[in-house]
């Protein structure tokens, strides 16, 4: 029998849904054949350039980020959940800033320390496998920067994430995170199943992430309703799946092909409904 856990924690909404049988692989496959090129093209497909993503950001948010955390070559910035370290890599490049990157997965950690070393960012980004729902390996006032992009969905623990994160913030300093998985409607057993079935996931409601941002101490609370763009990428990201479903399927089996899909599909029908909404947040420490 499949396991189904749902915890009511708070006054707020922390929903788990668990079916062991249904899990089905994406980030190892995804890092551990970074440097194929079929899942290069897969990426330039889904988002006309390659960072590495395995997120629901568009390229044009992309490369806004930047601008709205005000980034310059004296900014000393923090990424969590920084996966292959592309974009990273990116952004420090263009803005001249100091950046380190914290992934618990260690196939994604490994590779952006390589693409680091070989492009000769050594100096001015770093990657380092981190549990980050545990206490952040860094000091008081580290960084002027904090960002994530669709990844603290994936933490337990949100309150404490924030609080670490405004711990290791600068005074002034600006953060800014999106979550893909915030309620706007009913959403059945099977579709949370579905939606799930990549790993650890936290859906939350409307108003929950300011209400925990607050608690933590950030101030200048934004939210941007961003849903069109998950609903884009999915769909882009399952067309170009399925435009090379025979190399892939070589390279991960027929099962975790079909997963992905089923996945994406779901993640694509939820957000055009709106039953799921992404939202991108910005808060700052004052």
């Amino acid at each position: 029998m499949p396991l189904e856990l749902f915890m009511l924690k708070g006054v707020g909404l922390e929903l788990l849904f668990t079916r062991m049988a249904d899990k089905v692989e994406l980030y190892d496959g995804e890092y551990g054949h970074y440097s194929s090129d079929v899942y290069r093209q897969v990426r330039i497909e889904t988002y006309g350039v390659d960072y590495g993503q395995t997120s629901w950001v568009t390229t044009e948010e992309s490369s806004e980020i930047p601008h709205l955390l005000q980034l310059t070559s004296n900014s000393s910035v923090l990424e969590i959940g920084c996966g292959s370290g592309v974009y990273a890599l990116h952004v420090a490049r263009t803005t001249g800033c100091s950046l380190i990157g914290l992934d618990i997965n260690e196939l994604g950690i490994r590779n952006a320390n390589q693409l680091a070393s070989h492009g000769g960012m050594g100096e001015k980004v770093r990657f380092e496998v981190c549990d980050v729902a545990k206490p952040l390996p860094f000091a008081d006032e580290s960084f002027e920067a904090v960002f994530s992009n669709d990844v603290l969905c994936h933490i337990p623990g949100r309150l404490s994430v924030f609080a670490e994160i405004y711990r290791v913030m600068k005074r002034g300093g600006r953060m800014l995170f999106s979550d893909g998985l915030v309620i706007g409607g009913l959403i059945s057993h099977d579709e949370i199943a579905a939606r799930s079935s990549i790993g650890y996931y936290l859906f939350s409601p409307p108003g929950e992430n300011e209400r925990l941002l607050q608690m933590a101490g950030f101030t200048g609370l934004t939210a941007s309703d961003t849903t069109e763009n998950a609903t884009r990428i999915a769909a882009k990201w399952h067309q170009a799946r399925q435009h090379h479903k025979d190399k892939l399927i070589a390279s991960e089996s027929e099962r975790t092909w079909a997963g992905l899909q089923r996945f994406l599909s779901c993640v694509q029908t939820l957000t055009e409904e709106r039953r799921l909404l992404r939202l991108l947040y910005q808060a700052q420490k004052v």
